[in-house]
């Protein structure tokens, strides 16, 4: 399933995961140090981007 970019940005962890990494280049574990979730959860997230058209 395609999602569109309204989908992804709607969420504040997709937010605030994409103005982490738009600053630089980390692996999953260095993004899900910022949160306060596990990192599957981060993991899921990211996924989500993958779809986007």
């Amino acid at each position: 399933m395609r999602r569109d970019v309204f989908q992804a940005i709607a969420d504040p962890t997709r937010r605030e995961i994409i103005r982490i990494l738009a600053n630089q280049s980390l692996n999953l574990n260095s993004v899900a140090e910022n949160f306060d979730v596990s990192r599957p959860a981060i993991s899921k997230h990211i996924k989500f981007w993958k779809n986007v058209d």
